[in-house]
């Protein structure tokens, strides 16, 4: 068998993958009412009429701790084949313990670089949040209050 060959399998598996989506939502669009109005194509807000512009501005903090999150989800992708392939007592048998040595240490060196990472983000201060301070406005009234107790007095 050719090199080839031995991917066609999983070429072939793709694009029926991607076939049936396809044919899904063609004969979806085909079968659908397609009656758009303006209350349908409003952004939706949780059943509320939206306040302001659906593409408001995100402190970027936000994406900063999400990229964390994702660092940080992917050592947990490492580490779970690792710890599976580690236990493995016939492997460490035949390599006379050389084979826990070896993945003990990489795995201490994979995560003394994501500790470095996190000690770094920390340090930046990026896991930091500033929290706003309340501002007290001392506001002159120019309304007279004579006028705020007739209107009271007129609607009591």
């Amino acid at each position: 068998m050719s090199v080839i060959q031995d991917y066609l399998g999983i070429f072939l598996f793709l694009v029926a993958g991607f076939g049936f989506v396809a044919f899904g939502m063609f004969v979806s669009k085909l079968l659908r009412p397609h009656k758009p109005n303006e209350e349908k194509n409003t952004t939706y807000e949780s059943g509320e009429d939206p306040s302001q512009n659906a593409w408001g501005n995100f402190n970027i903090r936000f994406y900063l701790v999400g990229l964390i999150f994702i660092i940080f989800e992917a050592e947990i992708i490492f580490l779970f084949p690792w710890a599976t392939v580690f236990t493995d007592k016939q492997l460490m048998l035949q390599t006379n313990g050389w084979w826990a040595f070896a993945g003990f240490f990489e795995v201490l060196v994979f995560m003394l670089v994501l500790i470095l990472g996190l000690a770094y983000v920390w340090a930046k201060g990026y896991l930091d949040w500033d929290k706003p301070q309340a501002e007290n406005k001392i506001v002159k009234e120019v309304i007279p209050k004579e006028l705020y107790k007739n209107v009271n007095k007129k609607y009591s």
